[in-house]
């Protein structure tokens, strides 16, 4: 069994999805049940370390980073020394790239 570290930032994500569905779409109801449906997949990757596809598998960069569907979400985490970290939890047709990596291309001289 792996150990568990989620990040400020996939807890404050945690936070606004609940947010913005109960406040912004006012229902607190599905806020709560997919806050609960999300939480209960983190606890999934303490459990089996192949759930998930890695990220390199859709992005053309080498890394170590893996993510998980659910719902309309993405759960990006990485294993390390039998600890998962989750690093962000994010809405699946925001720029997930651009959130979690900036401008991969900020050095390259234009």
């Amino acid at each position: 069994m792996y150990k568990l570290k989620i990040s400020p930032e996939a807890k404050d994500d945690l936070a606004q999805i609940k947010d913005y569905i109960s406040k912004e779409l006012g229902n607190p109801q599905a806020a709560i049940n997919l806050v609960s449906k999300i939480t209960k997949k983190i606890r999934g990757l303490t459990e089996y370390s192949g759930i998930g596809a890695p990220l390199s598998s859709v992005l053309d960069i080498q890394i170590d980073y893996r993510f998980l569907v659910c719902d309309n979400y993405l759960i990006f985490y990485r294993y390390e020394d039998g600890i998962v970290f989750v690093s962000r939890i994010l809405y699946g047709r925001r720029n997930y790239t651009r959130i979690l990596f900036g401008d991969l291309h900020e050095d390259e001289e234009i």
